[in-house]
């Protein structure tokens, strides 16, 4: 049972004893008239590491002083940067270190793993995706099916919500196997869906999946350094993730891809790149492209050092705040939120993401009662008054307390905004 209050004091006092309290000073949060905004928006861009500006500095050091022989020199080579944030990033996917890669943007991430693991036959060549997908996903997948030859009309199936607000009942996904398994190649579905916010069981679907016969590959944009992952363990074929939300590397940070290691070896199609070679030969400029086994083989390119310094910045801190920890926060602070919203305004505002906590991460997406353009009104006073959410269409705000900066004390202030909007409304 929880004993929330909605005054300053119990905030107050909740943010004073809370052992991760310190990482917040690690990171730079807007000002808004004099003071901290309440940011919310770490599901769309994470906050910036003050240590990501000493971080770049010392590339930038070496670059000016060693020039090329930086590759080779240095306290982190070049030559091996994307092998410096490795093992951290294992730790926050519960992967096997060469089952994960830092490379590209989640877009070209999950084109290219498409190509190894869509291999569509006349028989089975439909993609199962969710009803509402990102665009991201949407795009790709219905441009793999027509470069494949096939029609998204028929080829794209889309599973539609079955429970109140859209979200996906497990029985959904045992339904539409059952009638379209047998013709699917691959499904692709996300960790957490990025309008509702809804928490998916990877494990389970990678498991059914594969009893259907379907590669299993996972977006992870919304899941990666919010909830704990156990990427080996799941099953999952493959999977892509962006680094600048919960992950807090930047605009357009470079992404992530996982391999499990079952395909590490394994002689699949794939566009291949100098960097994907061996590493142990690459430098023999050989013509046969011998890939590098696990996920390194994917690689096309030499890693964006300026790039993937403000990563290896961002994943020390969660190493050191631990995933199991951070959970712990994310489910009391979010769970702070939606008791603020279901017990002060329930008169204004529905959460449309799961009430079960297992089934969400930090997200809460809400509904303003009264339709879209209360909505809009709503989520325009909040950014003019330092509360920053983002808004999704068609009439969500999506409200997302990280547990690496974001107070009790923030999700008070929320609820305070929304009852001063609704009084002057």
């Amino acid at each position: 049972m929880h004993d929330y209050q909605a005054t300053a004091a119990w905030a107050q006092a909740r943010d004073a004893a809370d052992p991760l309290r310190a990482f917040r000073d690690e990171f730079l949060v807007p000002p808004h008239e004099g003071r901290d905004s309440h940011y919310f928006c770490g599901n769309s861009l994470g906050l910036q590491p003050r240590a990501v500006r000493e971080a770049l500095g010392a590339e930038l050091d070496y670059w000016g002083e060693l020039a090329v022989e930086g590759h080779f020199k240095g306290r982190l080579p070049w030559m091996d940067y994307h092998e410096f944030v490795r093992d951290d990033l294992a730790l926050v996917t519960g992967a096997r270190p060469s089952e994960v890669v830092a490379m590209n943007t989640l877009g070209v991430n999950l084109h290219l793993l498409m190509v190894s693991f869509y291999r569509p036959t006349p028989e089975r060549h439909a993609i199962l995706i969710e009803a509402g997908a990102f665009p991201t996903d949407r795009y790709a997948v219905e441009s793999q099916i027509r470069f494949h030859g096939f029609d998204p009309a028929t080829a794209l199936v889309e599973l539609e919500g079955d429970e109140p607000n859209g979200t996906l009942s497990p029985a959904a996904f045992e339904r539409v196997l059952a009638e379209h398994g047998a013709r699917v190649a691959l499904v692709l579905l996300p960790g957490v869906q990025y309008r509702t916010g809804q928490a998916f069981d990877l494990e389970a679907i990678a498991a059914l999946a594969h009893r259907h016969g379907c590669a299993v590959g996972f977006d992870l944009a919304h899941a990666v350094g919010n909830l704990p992952l156990a990427l080996h363990d799941s099953g999952a074929d493959f999977a892509v993730w962006c680094s600048y939300k919960y992950l807090n590397s930047g605009p357009g940070a470079v992404g992530g891809a996982f391999v499990h290691e079952r395909h590490a070896r394994a002689a699949l199609p794939r566009f291949a790149g100098w960097w994907g070679h061996d590493k142990a030969t690459r430098f023999r400029m050989g013509p046969e492209f011998v890939p590098t086994p696990g996920a390194d083989g994917w690689q096309l390119s030499n890693p964006p050092i300026l790039a993937l310094a403000p990563l290896r910045v961002s994943l020390e801190i969660f190493r050191r705040a631990g995933m199991a920890r951070l959970r712990e926060k994310s489910l009391a602070l979010t769970g702070y939120l939606e008791w603020l919203v279901n017990a002060q305004l329930a008169d204004l505002l529905e959460v449309v993401t799961p009430a079960d906590p297992a089934r969400r991460g930090a997200q809460l997406s809400i509904r303003v009662r009264g339709g879209r353009e209360r909505g809009r009104a709503l989520f325009e006073y909040l950014m003019a008054h330092g509360v920053i959410g983002d808004w999704r269409e068609p009439d969500v705000i999506r409200i997302s307390p990280a547990p690496l900066y974001n107070r009790f004390a923030d999700c008070l202030a929320f609820a305070e905004a929304v009852k001063a909007w609704s009084a002057g409304a």
